[in-house]
């Protein structure tokens, strides 16, 4: 019962994973921050729908379809959309038009929806159509990898491929880290002196912005109610 969330990572340089789910007898989950974009796909009685899900800033409760299935790509640092503007999308979404037989409107042309196992090929034609692009220095920035252009370049490069400051990733990335640590069963004073947390009560306080739990509620796994996808980096 509730959301049981199959992921993946992927060999795609624009893809940082591959996700599904079902709903089964649940109607909210705990939505938790994210500095992914996405591209979302539900079937539900029949019908299908697709969506732009930007970047989460904090955690919170969303409402899940009952008996529906879910299908997304989580786009990688860098990759974006340059008919959509990303701060635009930061902590909301853009549903897309539907077409016929299932199909979806996305920068002037229908396109079916991919499957679990061919998303990297629907991808690859979204960058060969120009829908998706790459931006060299903020996937590098944001790979740790410190580009050849002055800082002010960097974070320009930063927000506006991602809507999102480089400081405010590495916040959300921590804070995620800290969250799987913990649920593997580290004891949270060694998370929080491992990631570089000043101390416990940095460490809650971040836990409950950017997570939506405390570190005794991810051990416990109360309360019941599931969160969004949560993977090891």
């Amino acid at each position: 019962m509730g959301l049981d969330i199959e992921s993946r990572p992927s060999d795609s340089p624009h893809v940082e994973r591959v996700w599904r789910t079902r709903s089964i007898d649940v109607d909210r989950m705990t939505a938790i921050a994210s500095v992914h974009w996405e591209l979302v796909f539900w079937w539900q009685d029949g019908v299908a729908g697709a969506a732009v899900l930007g970047p989460e800033t904090k955690a919170g409760p969303a409402p899940v379809p009952e008996e529906a299935e879910f299908f997304g790509i989580s786009f990688a640092h860098g990759t974006a959309m340059p008919h959509l503007t990303p701060d635009g999308l930061v902590d909301g979404s853009v549903v897309l038009p539907q077409a016929t037989d299932g199909s979806f409107w996305l920068k002037g042309s229908a396109w079916r929806p991919p499957g679990f196992d061919d998303a990297e090929l629907f991808v690859r034609r979204l960058v060969r159509e120009g829908v998706l692009a790459r931006d060299p220095v903020a996937t590098a920035a944001l790979s740790e990898r410190e580009p050849a252009v002055s800082e002010r370049t960097v974070q320009r490069r930063v927000v506006t491929t991602t809507g999102l400051t480089r400081g405010a990733i590495r916040r959300i990335e921590r804070a995620r880290r800290a969250a799987v640590l913990i649920r593997e069963g580290q004891p949270a004073q060694q998370v929080a002196h491992s990631l570089g947390y000043f101390d416990q009560p940095h460490l809650a306080r971040s836990l409950a912005r950017f997570v939506g739990r405390t570190a005794t509620q991810l051990v416990t796994r109360v309360p019941a109610e599931p969160l969004s996808l949560l993977y090891k980096t």
